[in-house]
């Protein structure tokens, strides 16, 4: 469990989820622990609800997308030097920026336009609906994560050059299988693969590597769990996945996909800019209830990096 840090209290509706900030001063016991499959070890494979200081001011995405699968998108194999305006990779098709400055809560054209551009380029901005909230500002992050760009909720200048010449992820495994998901622990970012192209890009929040212990009650008895709480790095492959949200002896996780033991990709209310969980792989809500329907049982998972502060 992090200790010392201010906690968001969510509220999960029965359709939709508010839009929630961490602002200074305010604090709850609240969280939205992520879980393990029944039987599993609990070491590294817990997540817990750990959210943003209100400096970095998160927002948890309000409606659940339901839109389409994103488009697959040319990608350069050699990606170019990291500069305040990187060239455009070949196959992204042109934007002209608008230019004008956006910050969370921002509504109208220009709000429509970076969303409809995000989405153009393989990240999960909700629905293009003019409205800048969570799942926008998650999408936003991944992109300036991919861009060297620090996150930020604000929309300014290098922000929208970077989305008129937009870099591709970088690839993590150069000779791997076409279909596959790469989880770069580094930029905290998850790419998904199809034919060899980047189709999703996530924000993410992995393993906080802080040890931790836990009580629980599990089958009828309380009981002490302890880990690591480690995203380990390594080649492993999807397995089994519920669908909904999934109850274990820490707490639940949304559409879980199982790639190495009880470590999963799965949604989670809070997905912070830092690493948090026990293990698993957090994402916003509404990437995790597109990400079912386009990564299958079998894909290879590739898992590198460690983050640095």
């Amino acid at each position: 469990m992090m200790r010392g840090r201010r906690r968001l209290l969510v509220v999960a509706g029965a359709a939709t989820f508010a839009t929630a900030f961490a602002v200074a001063g305010v604090s709850g016991p609240a969280q939205a622990r992520a879980a393990a499959p029944t039987g599993t070890v609990a070491t590294g494979t817990i997540t817990t609800g750990t959210v943003l200081p209100a400096s970095a001011a998160l927002a948890t995405s309000s409606v659940l997308a339901t839109s389409a699968a994103l488009p697959s998108l040319p990608v350069s194999a050699s990606l170019p030097a990291r500069s305040a305006v990187p060239a455009r990779a070949p196959g992204y098709p042109p934007f002209t920026a608008p230019g004008k400055t956006l910050k969370l809560g921002a509504k109208g054209s220009v709000v429509k336009a970076l969303q409809a551009r995000l989405k153009e380029l393989g990240y999960v901005p909700g629905s293009v609906d003019g409205r800048y909230g969570g799942a926008t500002l998650t999408a936003l992050w991944a992109f300036q994560k991919v861009q060297g760009i620090t996150p930020t909720s604000t929309v300014a200048a290098r922000t929208w050059r970077a989305l008129e010449n937009p870099r591709a992820p970088k690839v993590l495994v150069p000779r791997g299988k076409a279909t596959r998901v790469e989880v770069n622990l580094t930029k905290q970012v998850m790419v998904l693969y199809r034919g060899g192209v980047p189709v999703l890009i996530s924000h993410i929040s992995s393993g906080s590597g802080i040890p931790y212990t836990e009580y629980a009650t599990w089958n009828g008895k309380r009981q002490r769990f302890s880990g690591s709480a480690r995203t380990p790095t390594g080649d492993y492959t999807t397995t089994w996945r519920v669908k909904g949200w999934h109850r274990s002896y820490l707490g639940q996780l949304y559409n879980p996909i199982f790639f190495n033991g009880g470590i999963a990709l799965h949604g989670a209310l809070s997905v912070p800019l830092y690493p948090a969980s026990h293990g698993c792989v957090r994402l916003p809500m509404n990437v995790a209830e597109l990400l079912p329907g386009m990564l299958g049982k079998g894909v290879p998972v590739h898992v590198r990096g460690a983050f640095r502060p």
